[in-house]
């Protein structure tokens, strides 16, 4: 696993060993940041159930100026952390030691949120998205399994674009009709 583009391209990523994590695929990350192109520069991202932080590392390597990653598990965290400092990403990151339900109120979302619970916890995708359709998110990500069936519309939260790979799908959810991604 690497970070593909930007400040740290090329730059290798540890992973936690186990099933315990399902890391975004190189090529998804791709995709995925090749869509949203210009809007990661100087955006607030979130990572949540963020793993080895991959997504999340992505943004701040395009251009995002801070990242909040969210993960519970031991290793994964673990593996977070030193890719953030091997990569001096400290000043520019804050890791939140919690689960995703623990904090989701706690905080007033906004900018880019990406979600990525393990695809056998169906009930998360629906607290996260009803929790973040109230927030001030501007867009969120939703990584899932192509056989879940997310809602076109939650609160304030629109799909206007899903970004298909096989078995991996990642929906975009926008505020009201404000995407301005095609």
């Amino acid at each position: 696993m690497r970070v593909i583009s930007g400040e740290f391209g090329r730059r290798k990523l540890i992973a936690p060993k186990g099933d315990i994590t399902r890391p975004t695929p190189d090529r998804m990350r791709e995709s995925l940041f090749s869509i949203l192109g210009d809007r990661v520069v100087g955006a607030t991202f979130t990572d949540f159930y963020c793993g080895s932080g991959a997504v999340g590392i992505e943004a701040l390597s395009r251009g995002a100026r801070r990242c909040t990653f969210i993960e519970k598990d031991k290793a994964a965290l673990e593996a977070l952390r030193e890719n953030l400092t091997t990569l001096g990403l400290g000043t520019r990151s804050e890791v939140v030691a919690k689960p995703v339900g623990a904090v989701l109120s706690q905080r007033r979302w906004e900018g880019i949120v990406f979600v990525d619970p393990p695809y056998e916890s169906a009930s998360e995708y629906e607290s996260c998205l009803l929790w973040l359709g109230k927030s001030a998110a501007e867009l969120v990500l939703v990584q899932h399994d192509r056989r879940l069936k997310l809602p076109q519309k939650i609160g304030q939260l629109e799909c206007t674009r899903e970004l298909k790979q096989g078995d991996n799908w990642v929906s975009f959810y926008f505020l009201g009709d404000d995407s301005g991604i095609a």
